[in-house]
């Protein structure tokens, strides 16, 4: 493995760079530097090749930034803020640098059984801030930044989100890795290096649409990253000839690592992402000087594509392949790196499972398995017998969907062509698995054997080529006997279409996740639950002991301590400690103090003050000015219809509407709310983008009515990522996750809300129900049905006897009389709330089911918000009994329960 050392990000450009003054008597425009009157610290970044590696006071640090700015790659007599960002971020690297080497050393010399986390998502959010939190050096790089005229949070701002993902699934990763890190266990992450992420969403100032622009994150460089001499082959197509795959196409994957500091201690791990390169001795230069420059360029083409765009649109074949190469990719190179490890650590292979476990975060990286099964059979020379056996104790897999639709898929004749060795190796384990069923279910009826079979197995509508032929001789009898009578006789017209309706096969990747994996879990109570008694149900009963539940955590440094320094500071100094940064049990000592009119005054105050920060962003991204005395009421997740947006804004549109009936006298009383959406509608995903449309029409009208005024805000924020959050979620007071029960696996925005003390308004879906045992039903804003009622909803509905209330009919009156928007701009929208059943149809997600009992709770919600007391009370409370959903709890539940690895701190 590559020595984990750093080289200079960009030339050591030698820069004339002067500290800016806070002095009144001299001021220094940015980026310009003043000679007169001042020293010229240039000399000085040219002078300190001694400064301090790992600098821990004001002093040394502002020192060390300095000499920093030698390296950063500024013109000389410009000096921005972006290249103190840079210079900035440096010096924090060079904090990290030594424990991240002693870490990886570390874990080399002990060679402790170790756990790699594979995930086509991570969503880190900004790294220096999460960095020097973490080494607790905060005060002191703020406080040296000042003595050189800038500030940390301008420094800050100039860090572009890494562009590795897009909804919960990578917020999630994110959080694993920090706390990962912060509980001195043995594991890395492994990803790929999106270069233009999902996608920059924007707001068409015009038409109020959704518009997706290449994410730029990566324009400028990232200064946390290191390019590491490691490289794995990866390769596609071609075809197996005597058992020996002969690919058609390789490219190189090439490993970036960033570091992932632990709080407050010495362990610094890994996150290392791919990317696809060729290499020169590869590149086809013959081919290209002789004119052909299709063939010389297909594996640059292939390998730019690769790992240019998160989740390409897979509307089409191509763009199937290339999602399916992109999760191919991450698979083998990390299976490769991880195999690499494991010898270079003077393993035997029996001991593979005792010193690897891999974690397949979601159905993208289901590849692992076959994968590692190819490598252990085909390099290592294993017996398949041998290499199943270490494959099945090895690889764990995490599910986040209870929705059978969103259960991956793969054509069985795309995997074949891209990945042919695999596709046989898939074949036997659905052989073998198949088997196995037989075996455990002898008393079984041949309908009961079909119809369990028919749930489980891998390859899902596969005829084998022999049952195909005998089935096609049996109907070529049938068809010869036939036209022995009748000699015009060229098949029914229901034989034709049988024919032409039979479905292609598929490659089940969940249930290979569940035959291959040694622990299969969900990530809430409820949500294990269904996938254990509804999703997985055959395999439940075949493999009980595989399932496990493990509720999802967020890590409560970034999503507290750093993000919301106000209210951390109310805590720390109410319980006395701040050791909740870590024990967040602790939060309940505020339990008792949830009445204290000292302790409440100073919650509300920090809430204002967060209030008027996230004022300030709404403004500068909408030019919306919104009122701080106004409920701050935030729905910020991945636009989805089982999300049910949809549902807010046509609450929305009720409050609107019952607002303009009123008179004067009664708006008066009427409570105050700013309304925030923001989150990304995937570009193919047409009715998440007509539901980010209604909300911009909505805001249009809404925010422009003289008579409502400042009672009732509609603003979606665009381009939602992680440091948008980190100002939005401590500012909100109300937070909606109203999913129709049963679809949503957990959640973690809500955790987050909760911690920052905002109360949710909330189905009993996801995480919901357990925060909402932590908190007390009185602290909870609950509507809507229960999971077991929604199919009878839904049976209920296409039998054509469900009657929708009279305040969701009037607020679909609404729009389709033109109010919002252009005419008929919703009718594609709406038709998905109208008919009884059909695609598309039917009201899927229930919307009008649930609308009465969210209109009812949200009055409610007016209700409790008047009384402020008890609302900063019950504010209180959530943050205090938050400590559940900590995501060191989560990890460590699965170092203990799936992963059995132990701590290693370095010493």
């Amino acid at each position: 493995m590559a020595a984990m050392t750093f080289a200079a990000a960009m030339p050591a450009t030698r820069v004339s760079f002067a500290p800016k003054r806070a002095c009144k008597a001299r001021v220094v425009t940015r980026g310009v530097v003043a000679s007169a009157g001042k020293r010229d610290v240039s000399a000085d970044a040219v002078s300190l090749p001694e400064a301090p590696l790992c600098p821990k006071s004001a002093e040394a640090i502002s020192a060390n930034i300095v000499y920093q700015t030698s390296k950063v790659g500024a013109m000389p007599l410009s000096f921005e803020t972006s290249d103190m960002y840079r210079a900035t971020s440096e010096s924090v690297r060079e904090q990290l640098m030594e424990n991240w080497n002693a870490t990886y050393k570390h874990f080399h010399a002990e060679n402790p059984k170790q756990a790699y986390y594979i995930s086509m998502e991570f969503l880190q959010g900004r790294a220096l801030t999460n960095a020097i939190g973490n080494l607790g050096l905060t005060g002191e790089y703020s406080d040296a930044l000042r003595t050189l005229g800038y500030n940390l949070e301008d420094c800050a701002s100039v860090e572009r989100n890494m562009g590795l993902g897009n909804g919960g699934l990578g917020r999630l990763a994110a959080c694993f890795l920090d706390s990962i890190a912060t509980l001195n266990l043995p594991a890395w992450g492994y990803g790929l290096r999106y270069k233009y992420g999902l996608f920059k969403q924007g707001i068409d100032p015009t038409t109020g649409q959704q518009m997706e622009y290449a994410d730029d994150w990566l324009e400028v460089g990232n200064p946390w990253e290191v390019k590491r001499q490691v490289a794995h082959k990866i390769s596609f197509g071609g075809a197996v000839t005597d058992g020996v795959w002969v690919p058609g196409q390789t490219i190189n994957a090439v490993a970036y690592d960033s570091p992932i500091p632990g709080y407050k201690t010495k362990n610094c791990i890994s996150l290392r992402l791919w990317d696809a390169e060729v290499a020169p001795k590869d590149f086809d230069l013959a081919s290209f000087n002789a004119g052909d420059y299709e063939t010389s360029m297909a594996e640059t083409n292939l390998a730019q594509q690769l790992c240019a765009v998160l989740y390409p649109g897979d509307g089409t074949r191509e763009g199937k392949a290339l999602r399916l190469s992109q999760q191919y990719m991450l698979c083998s190179a990390s299976v490769q790196d991880i195999l690499a490890r494991f010898k270079e650590r003077g393993n035997d292979w029996p001991s593979l499972p005792t010193k690897v476990a891999i974690q397949m975060n979601d159905t993208h990286p289901t590849l692992a398995a076959p994968e590692l099964m190819r490598i252990l059979m085909d390099q290592e020379g294993m017996d398949w017998d041998t290499a199943w056996g270490l494959t099945s104790k090895t690889v764990a897999y995490t599910n986040h969907t209870v929705m059978p639709e969103a259960l991956e898929k793969w054509p069985l004749e795309l995997m074949q062509e891209l990945l042919p060795r695999h596709v046989e190796i898939i074949m036997k384990i659905d052989e073998q698995f198949i088997a196995s069923v037989k075996k455990a279910y002898p008393k079984a009826t041949e309908a009961e054997m079909t119809a369990k079979l028919g749930a489980m197995r891998i390859l899902e509508n596969y005829v084998t080529p022999e049952a195909a032929a005998a089935a096609a001789a049996v109907k070529a009898k049938a068809a010869a006997a036939k036209a022995t009578v009748d000699p015009a006789y060229k098949g029914t017209v229901a034989e034709t279409e049988t024919e032409e309706a039979i479905p292609a096969p598929m490659v089940r990747m969940a249930n290979l996740c569940c035959i291959a994996g040694f622990a299969i879990n969900g990530v809430a109570a409820i949500h294990s639950e269904i996938v254990r008694t509804f999703t997985f149900k055959d395999f439940a009963e075949l493999y009980p002991e595989k399932f496990q539940n493990k509720t999802n955590g967020v890590t409560p440094r970034r999503w507290l301590a750093f993000c919301n320094p106000q209210l951390s500071g109310v805590i720390t100094e109410a319980i006395g400690t701040d050791e909740w940064v870590t024990d967040t049990a602790l939060l309940e000592k505020l339990a008792p103090l949830a009445k204290d009119a000292d302790l409440q005054k100073k919650w509300k105050d920090a809430k204002i003050e967060r209030k008027k920060l996230c004022a300030k962003l709404i403004l500068d991204s909408t030019g919306v000015k919104v009122p701080i005395n106004a409920m701050f009421d935030i729905q910020i997740k991945r636009i989805h219809e089982y999300k049910r947006q949809l549902l807010n804004i046509m609450g929305i549109i009720h409050r609107y509407n019952e607002m303009k009936a009123m008179t004067p006298a009664e708006r008066a009383k009427v409570t105050p709310r700013v309304c925030v959406f923001g989150g990304k509608a995937y570009a193919t995903y047409l009715q998440a983008k007509r539901i980010v449309r209604l909300v911009t029409a909505v805001g249009d009208v809404v925010n422009n009515d003289p008579e409502i005024g400042d009672l009732l805000k509609v603003v979606f924020v665009p381009d939602y990522n992680v440091s948008l959050a980190e100002t939005l979620i401590p500012a909100s007071e109300l937070s909606q996750h109203i999913s129709t029960a049963g679809t949503e696996a957990s959640g973690t925005s809500n955790m987050k809300f909760q911690m920052n003390g905002c109360l949710i308004l909330g189905t009993l879906d996801g995480a919901n129900v357990e925060i909402r045992e932590c908190v007390g039903e009185e602290n909870f804003f609950l509507f809507g049905i229960e999971e077991p009622a929604v199919e009878p909803a839904r049976a209920e509905r296409a039998a054509g006897e469900f009657v929708p209330p009279a305040s969701f009919t009037a607020v679909m009156d609404c729009i389709k009389a033109g109010t919002f928007g252009a005419p008929n701009e919703f009718d594609e929208l709406l038709w998905s709330l109208e008919g009884d059943s059909g695609f598309g149809r039917g009201d899927y997600f229930l919307v009008a089911k649930d609308f009465q009992s969210y209109v009812e709770c949200q009055a409610t919600v007016d209700a409790a918000y008047k009384n402020q007391d008890k609302w900063t009370e019950s504010s209180i409370i959530s943050t205090a009994f938050s400590g559940k959903f900590n995501s060191d709890r989560t990890i460590d539940q699965y170092a203990t329960e799936i992963w059995d690895i132990k701590p290693l701190p370095v010493p």
